[in-house]
């Protein structure tokens, strides 16, 4: 799940999502656009109780960049994703990954998106990881199913 805004940043770190679930044997990978940030949670909730795909989703990824701006903008905006995204965690008992950067500038986006040269490093593949140890202990942790 990802915005369409700051698409050089969104479509960096969504590459380095993919490649790096494909890496850890994950080939089952659904990709959805939402307008902004502030739409992520219910893009996600949509993507959870979504009756689409062949088979239920064990985690989703919510990806997007907040450059703070000359107003208060950013910081609600942060806020509200940030708080959404966790209670669908709580909600759904599944597992909602917060892939949203929240940064001041341009520069710093690039440089977690893998595209501010050296000393940078894309955060998709460390959001790509997270869902999947998750989705595991999840399954762990649930009951066996008997029918």
């Amino acid at each position: 799940m990802h915005t369409q805004w700051n698409e050089k940043i969104i479509t960096a770190l969504v590459d380095g999502a993919k490649s790096e679930l494909q890496r850890l044997g994950v080939h089952n990978v659904h990709v959805e656009q939402v307008p902004g940030a502030y739409e992520l949670p219910l893009g996600a909730h949509c993507a959870l109780t979504s009756y689409i795909y062949p088979e239920p989703v064990d985690a989703v990824i919510c990806i997007g960049c907040l450059i703070k701006g000359e107003t208060m903008h950013f910081e609600y905006i942060c806020e509200a994703v940030s708080q959404g995204i966790m209670r669908l965690n709580l909600d759904h008992k599944k597992p909602v990954i917060f892939g949203v950067l929240a940064v001041l500038n341009e520069a710093q986006a690039e440089a977690r998106a893998g595209l501010g040269g050296e000393g940078s490093h894309n955060h998709g593949v460390e959001w790509a990881q997270s869902a999947v140890k998750m989705a595991l202990l999840k399954k762990k942790s649930s009951p066996p199913k008997v029918y």
